[in-house]
C-alpha cells in the first residue's frame, strides 16, 4: 500500500531528478567555454561538484524496485538497447559532423554521456553481487575500489572502468538511502545552511585557490592520466570524495519535496539526457561557439540550455522518439519455442 510519505519522497527524488538533468545540460553546454570565459569556468566547475554524484544516487534510489528477477532483467537488456543505439548514433554523427577529438569509435568506449549507461549496467551487477553483504561494508567496499581504480595502467575511457568504480558508492548509497532520513536531516535551518554552503562553493569554484582540475570532477581518468604517478595519489580521490559529499549535501537542501510540475518532467530526464548531446555537439560542430565573447551571452547560452532541457520533457517529445529512447524488449524476455514436440 502506498502511503503518503511515499508519494513525497517519490516526489522529492523525481524533483531532484529533473533539477539535476538541468545542470547537466547546462554543464555539457558551458564546458566548451570553460577555458575561456572565467564566468562560465566557475558555472561548470560548480556543477560538477555534485550534479554527476547525486545523479548516480537518485539512479540508485530508483533501482530498488527493478534490481532483480524479471523486472531486472528487462531493465538491463533496455539499458543494453539503449547503449548500441546510441553509440552507433553519436559514433556515426561524430564522424559525419562533430568531430570530437580523442574520440575513441568503439563499443568499448563509451561516448562521451553515454558512459552513464555503461557504467549503469556494471552498478545493477555489482549492486546484485553484493546483496549478500550489510550496506555499511557495501558502501565501504566500494569507496575502497573507487580509490584503487585510479591505480590501474589502462585509459580510465575503456568500458567506463573509472566512472564505474568512482561512483559505486553513490548508486549504493542511493539504493539504500530512505526519504525518511533526507526529510528529518534536512529540517529549515539545515536547508539554509544548505543553501549559504551551495553559494559559497558556487563562488569558490571561481578563484584560483580551489580550482579543481577538470579530470578531477570528470572521473574518467586514472592517476597516471591526471599526472600522478604517486603511490599516494589516492588521497586525492578521497579529498574529491570529500568535496563531493559537501556539494551534494548542499544541494540536496535546495530540492523541494512538493509534487508539481517539475515532478512530472522529473519522470521524462531520460530523454533529455539521450537527447540533449545531439544538440549541443550539432551546435559546437556548427561554430556557433566562436560568436559567443560576452558573459551576457553566456548567460543566454545557460538560459537557452534550460528551456531545452524543458521542452525535451515534453510528453510528445517522448511520443516521437520513444522507439530510440526506450526500446521494446519483451520480446528478448519470451522463452524460446521448443522446437521438438515431444512424442506420446
Amino acid at each position: 500500500m502506498t502511503t503518503s510519505h511515499d508519494v513525497q519522497g517519490e516526489s522529492f527524488f523525481l524533483n531532484l531528478r529533473f533539477m539535476l538533468i538541468i545542470c547537466v545540460f547546462v554543464g555539457n553546454a558551458l564546458e566548451p567555454l570553460a577555458s575561456s570565459f572565467h564566468i562560465a569556468q566557475q558555472w561548470f566547475s560548480w556543477i560538477f561538484m555534485f550534479h554527476m554524484p547525486l545523479f548516480v544516487l537518485v539512479t540508485g534510489y530508483f533501482s530498488k524496485s527493478s534490481l532483480a528477477g524479471p523486472a531486472g532483467r528487462k531493465v538491463l537488456l533496455q539499458i543494453g538497447m539503449q547503449y548500441l543505439i546510441f553509440q552507433s548514433l553519436y559514433s556515426v554523427l561524430d564522424v559525419a559532423l562533430f568531430h570530437v577529438p580523442r574520440i575513441h569509435h568503439s563499443f568499448f568506449a563509451p561516448y562521451l554521456l553515454l558512459w552513464f549507461l555503461a557504467s549503469h549496467i556494471c552498478w545493477r551487477l555489482l549492486m546484485l553481487a553484493l546483496r549478500g553483504v550489510p550496506p555499511v561494508l557495501q558502501l565501504g567496499i566500494s569507496v575502497l575500489l573507487g580509490i584503487l581504480v585510479g591505480y590501474l595502467p589502462v585509459e580510465g575511457v575503456w568500458l567506463s572502468v573509472c566512472r564505474t568504480f568512482i561512483y559505486l558508492p553513490y548508486f549504493i548509497a542511493g539504493y539504500h538511502l530512505n526519504y525518511a532520513d533526507v526529510q528529518r536531516f534536512f529540517t529549515a535551518p539545515v536547508r539554509i545552511i544548505a543553501g549559504a554552503v551551495s553559494l559559497l562553493l558556487m563562488v569558490l569554484a571561481g578563484t584560483s585557490y580551489f580550482g579543481i582540475p577538470a579530470g578531477w570532477l570528470y572521473g574518467s581518468m586514472t592517476y597516471g592520466e591526471l599526472g600522478h604517478t604517486e603511490w599516494y595519489a589516492g588521497i586525492y580521490r578521497i579529498g574529491m570524495y570529500g568535496v563531493q559529499f559537501i556539494a551534494s549535501m548542499a544541494f540536496l537542501g535546495l530540492v523541494p519535496a512538493i509534487t508539481g510540475r517539475i515532478t512530472e518532467m522529473g519522470r521524462r530526464t531520460l530523454y533529455v539526457f539521450l537527447l540533449h548531446g545531439l544538440i549541443v555537439r550539432t551546435v559546437v560542430a556548427k561554430g556557433v561557439y566562436e560568436y559567443i565573447d560576452t558573459p551576457v551571452e553566456i548567460i543566454l547560452i545557460v538560459v537557452c540550455a534550460a528551456g531545452l532541457c524543458c521542452l525535451l520533457t515534453m510528453p510528445w517529445v517522448r511520443m516521437a522518439t520513444r522507439p530510440l529512447v526506450e526500446p521494446q524488449v519483451d520480446w528478448m524476455l519470451k522463452p524460446a519455442p521448443y522446437p521438438f514436440r515431444r512424442s506420446a
